[in-house]
């Protein structure tokens, strides 16, 4: 079955994606000077990551558990595969994301122009474009997080983002849809890559049957 993806939490690992949606201004004027050079290392930090694979571990809001791993090159390509429940699949091919659920034998697509995805994904990631940052906290050991939202779309949820300090890495992400409920994302690896496979990137849909429309 091929259906479009209507809801834009499948789109990735749980709506990373929600914190990178849309083109709407950030709005940020609540921020000091050294929450924004926070907000502005982490842009760096994200830019930095033009190609990378690590795993993961998911809490849901009802504490069910998932792991798997992901890969990343920019610009345009991404893959979530999921080890538990196994061969959930997620993937970006640099023109369309495609989501591939074999229990339930449902293959979808969108244009990845369409998606939140494509601004993460774009060559060059802004961070003080298209999202609403509602706050930074620091600590001193060097850690901190952000929380953002759309700035179009305050209700529908916000992503925090959690960062260690020394050496600088992303730590975990926890989504709060507009229902206030939270899915925690931990990486329980994240490395730079190289020579990742084209194939990686590539989904075609393994609903398709000779004969079927």
């Amino acid at each position: 079955m091929t259906a479009r993806l209507t809801d834009r939490r499948t789109l990735t690992l749980s709506g990373f994606a929600l914190l990178f949606a849309g083109p709407a201004l950030a709005q940020s004027a609540g921020l000091s000077a050294e929450d924004r050079a926070v907000v502005a290392e982490a842009q760096s930090y994200f830019q930095g990551l033009s190609a990378a694979r690590g795993s993961f571990s998911e809490t849901g809001p009802g504490g069910q558990q998932r792991t798997g791993e992901f890969w990343l090159q920019r610009p345009g390509r991404m893959r979530f595969e999921y080890t538990d429940p196994a061969g959930l699949l997620v993937v970006s091919d640099g023109y369309n994301v495609k989501r591939y659920d074999p229990r339930l034998e449902t293959f979808q697509q969108v244009p990845l122009g369409q998606t939140p995805l494509s601004t993460f994904l774009a060559r060059n990631v802004r961070l003080d474009e298209g999202v609403r940052i509602d706050r930074v906290t620091r600590m001193p050991s060097g850690a901190f997080a952000i929380i953002a939202r759309d700035a179009r779309r305050p209700h529908e949820g916000a992503v925090v983002l959690a960062f260690a300090g020394s050496p600088m890495r992303l730590q975990e992400w926890t989504i709060i849809d507009g229902q206030g409920q939270r899915t925690r994302t931990r990486l329980t690896r994240l490395e730079p890559a190289s020579g990742l496979a084209a194939s990686l990137f590539q989904l075609q849909d393994p609903t398709r049957r000779p004969g079927r429309n």
